[in-house]
């Protein structure tokens, strides 16, 4: 079950989400470390992770699942940038999580988050996020991992849904025809509220990626659209399968006997 837009977006505003945000930011941008001319997209709930990215993008959107709600983003207009064509007013929208309203191979980038794992139908989106992603577009999942105290604290939105080990993440983006090439880990201490404590989180996390990675409160994997040829097989009466085009859920394919 989908956790209501309103609760994630209670979290991010307080000050375990803010320091929460900060910190995953972090480490979106030592994997992506410029997305300047792309096309992102933000898939679950993604504001307070596109909010870094959406000044270099070409073009930036977040698309909330339909069973989560929607909220406008960003929250105020910039009267400034949307004179100059930078953006509109509102760049959010509400969609099935398995039937995204974009074209094929349209993002170079996309963020999942707080959805992967609510979902039941989690090989029709995987799909789907294939179909819409560019040749050679990249995809970051950020889930929380099932050996960090964050999935057990029902106070934060990675205390709900189902938790994930990396091994398992990976299995399944390789199971559609998604690449995993890098990971990384945040919050690796407890979700505090207290200001000490808060500080402390902040300050301690370099040193938790060191000695207790394992026990990260959130995983964040790197997967890449993969593009599959056929070969032939039969000496004989060869089959070969030519893709005839790209982007689609299920490449259309043409056979052509030898």
């Amino acid at each position: 079950m989908f956790q209501d837009v309103s609760e994630l977006k209670s979290f991010y505003t307080s000050p375990l989400g803010k320091i929460s945000a900060r910190l995953i930011r972090k480490q979106i941008r030592s994997l992506w470390p410029s997305v300047r001319n792309m096309d992102v997209l933000g898939l679950g709930y993604a504001p307070p992770f596109l909010e870094t990215l959406r000044e270099e993008a070409n073009h930036t959107i977040a698309i909330m699942p339909a069973q989560q709600g929607v909220m406008r983003w960003p929250r105020f207009k910039d009267h400034d940038k949307v004179r100059h064509g930078r953006y509109n007013g509102n760049l959010s929208t509400i969609a099935r999580e398995t039937d995204v309203p974009l074209k094929d191979a349209r993002m170079d980038r996309i963020i999942l988050v707080h959805c992967l794992e609510h979902t039941d139908h989690s090989k029709q989106m995987l799909r789907e996020i294939w179909r819409i992603l560019a040749p050679g577009g990249r995809v970051l999942i950020i889930v929380p991992s099932r050996l960090g105290p964050w999935c057990r604290s029902e106070a934060t939105p990675f205390g709900h849904g189902k938790p994930f080990s990396t091994n398992q993440i990976r299995q399944m983006l390789s199971n559609n025809m998604l690449s995993p090439t890098r990971s990384t880990a945040a919050l690796f201490l407890p979700p505090f509220k207290s200001r000490t404590m808060l500080t402390a989180l902040a300050t301690l996390e370099t040193t938790g990626q060191r000695w207790w990675s394992r026990f990260a409160g959130v995983l964040i994997i790197e997967a890449e659209k993969q593009i599959y040829a056929a070969n032939p097989t039969d000496a004989k009466k060869k089959l070969v399968t030519k893709p005839i085009m790209i982007g689609t859920q299920r490449a259309n394919q043409s056979r052509v006997k030898t």
